[in-house]
């Protein structure tokens, strides 16, 4: 495998970019500050959930990989002759050593302890001694590995509030990270339902190899109302699914987000002050976890 590295200003990145990937063979591009580490580095980040404000850096570098020299160096004479010199530097045309990336991927994934006795532990990890409930976990393509945050607060809530719910909606499910913990800790049934079929897929494989039944599909597989509803997104969906994620709730169901920063609490708060009154649940690392019960009488009581 061999690596195209270029040096460009911003207006040509995504050309050059797109160029690289539908037109010339590359494998994969990078984009990075070329003035990482110096005085003229510059931030280039948006809200989570939304775009950035600017599509690159003002000086980019671009990796891009190739199966072969012969095809990297064509690559790189296609751009020049199209660009010319002045506006797109060649940094580097060199070999990549080979990598076992299944276990640089893997590396990257340790058992994680939600409570001392509840972990995450992924499928090539060892049970912990002192683990005495267990989610065994391939990371695949769906958010949802139990190392961010978001999902952590989740994941305590359920182990802290276990009881038996007759039915549990996980809206959003990721890897089915929620769904799976709900189902270990009481819950009679669980529907997990997301708007993209890898994480739906990914749901089933991790529920089949824990041992859980649970019922995965698109939004619309959610019917009828849950005495307790999970929701970990992010704060622009989450505003916009007030009035769904309130009408699959139960009277007396409680209602759990996450994917919310702390400063983002007031709108939240006021996005579903129509239907109930959300409060901080939990925080960590400046995102927090809000929770809140529809009136009525607890279903469960």
């Amino acid at each position: 495998m061999h690596e195209l590295v270029l040096r460009l200003d911003e207006p040509l990145v995504e050309p050059v970019s797109d160029a690289l990937v539908d037109e010339l063979g590359a494998l994969s591009v990078a984009v990075e500050d070329a003035d990482a580490g110096s005085a003229d580095e510059c931030a280039l980040f948006g809200e989570p959930g939304l775009a950035a404000p600017r599509s690159a850096w003002p000086r980019s570098q671009l990796s891009a990989l190739f199966d072969s020299e012969a095809a990297a160096e064509e690559a790189a004479t296609r751009l020049r002759s199209r660009h010319g010199a002045d506006e797109l530097g060649i940094v580097a045309l060199r070999e990549v050593p080979d990598r076992d990336w299944v276990r640089l991927t893997q590396s990257q994934f340790a058992p994680v302890a939600i409570t001392p006795e509840f972990w995450i532990v992924p499928s090539w990890h060892q049970v912990p001694e002192q683990a005495r409930q267990v989610i065994r976990l391939d990371p695949g393509v769906a958010f949802g590995t139990g190392t961010h945050p978001t999902t952590r607060m989740c994941l305590r809530w359920i182990a802290r509030h276990a009881r038996p719910w007759p039915r549990v909606l996980d809206y959003g499910c990721g890897s089915g990270i929620l769904a799976i913990a709900a189902a270990l800790h009481g819950a009679c049934a669980v529907d997990a339902v997301d708007i993209d079929p890898a994480a739906v897929a990914s749901t089933r494989s991790n529920a089949q190899a824990n041992g859980v039944p649970l019922v995965a599909g698109p939004p619309q597989a959610a019917v009828g109302a849950y005495p307790l509803v999970l929701a970990n997104i992010l704060a622009t969906p989450l505003r916009l699914l007030a009035p769904l994620l309130c009408d699959h709730l139960e009277a007396g169901g409680e209602l759990v987000l996450a994917g919310l920063l702390e400063r983002q609490a007031d709108e939240m708060a006021a996005a579903y002050a129509p239907w109930l009154a959300l409060g901080i649940g939990d925080a960590e690392e400046g995102w927090i976890l809000m929770t809140g019960r529809r009136p009525g009488a607890d279903p469960m009581a």
